[in-house]
């Protein structure tokens, strides 16, 4: 297809797709074990698509802010790869989807060598954000965020202070995950400022245009698309946009992957990153989830789009 066609469709028809699509809303609900997310309305949804050349589109509510929660994973994995290399990365996480719940603990204990066995679930994550370089946790923190700011092209992103405060507060199991890691020696520093780290940048406070200009830079395989500069190395987009197959939708990556065929990564705040090689980026916002962890209406309007634009990659 013509990208100008398809523009041209998706911006007739994206208004008509996601009222449909938000008729999905009343079969979920809104995350309530962070409390601070259950505040968000469970009816909204929104959309911001991103053509290759910087054309947005949008329908609902799009201006609506989240927090990225786990979408954040994709893009402190790419940091980390860039401190570290693929060696460097892959001592400390596996590179297989799991099975289990995205904040499970079963496999560190009963699959050897103890290591999570990918970087986008929780355990994963916190071994990510442990291998983020910074003389200081405030200087980890101040890289995440410039390169966050980098990717999104908003010099101002930052995180949400209360979301921040309740994941902290209500972070048990993720603080178990966390001890069990260092005690197996996955875990580099200390685990309170890995925790830290990794609860600010879940709590990073996006619209659906952030992660439409995000998936549009790991569309263009790393190249800024106002620019045209390189922010990531094609590689690690690539391992990137892998795992996002893979593993980026929780245990329903295998039905996305059927069903939509795009490359994404969904987070509890109901967001959704996902991307057209090449293309387009999309960010989604819908709050209810389902029982695994995804936006019902969201990915509904994604699969729609998919199938109505052809987008998918299989």
């Amino acid at each position: 297809m013509n990208p100008k066609n398809d523009l041209d469709l998706i911006a007739e028809k994206l208004p008509e797709w996601l009222e449909e699509s938000r008729k999905y809303t009343v079969l979920g609900r809104p995350a309530s074990y962070i409390p601070e997310l259950a505040y968000a309305p469970a009816e909204a949804l929104g959309v911001t698509v991103m053509g290759a050349d910087g054309t947005e589109i949008t329908a609902g509510d799009c201006g609506l802010t989240f927090t990225m929660q786990s979408i954040s994973k994709v893009f402190t994995l790419l940091l980390a790869l860039m401190d570290h290399g693929e060696d460097g990365v892959f001592q400390k996480v596996g590179m297989e989807p799991t099975g289990d719940d995205f904040n499970s603990m079963l496999k560190l204990e009963l699959v050897p060598p103890g290591i999570p066995f990918n970087p986008l679930i929780n355990a994963g994550a916190i071994a990510i954000s442990s291998l983020i370089h910074g003389v200081s946790p405030s200087d980890k923190l101040s890289r995440i965020l410039a390169f966050f700011r980098e990717v999104s092209g908003d010099p101002d992103l930052t995180y949400n202070e209360a979301v921040y405060a309740s994941e902290s507060a209500h972070a048990h199991r993720n603080r178990s995950l966390a001890y069990f890691l260092k005690d197996n020696h996955v875990l580099d520093g200390d685990v309170e400022e890995v925790l830290d780290l990794y609860f600010k940048h879940c709590s990073i406070e996006v619209t659906c245009r952030h992660l439409a200009r995000m998936a549009l830079l790991l569309a263009l395989n790393g190249k800024d698309p106002v620019s045209g500069r390189e922010l990531i190395p094609k590689r690690y987009v690539a391992i990137a946009k892998t795992f996002m197959i893979t593993c980026g939708m929780y245990n329903a990556s295998g039905e996305f992957a059927i069903k939509v065929g795009m490359p994404a990564k969904s987070g509890v705040a109901g967001g959704i990153l996902a991307l057209v090689p090449g293309r387009f980026g999309v960010g989604v916002i819908g709050p209810a989830l389902n029982h695994k962890g995804n936006s019902t209406a969201g990915v509904h309007l994604l699969q729609t789009m998919s199938e109505a634009m052809d987008w998918s990659i299989f």
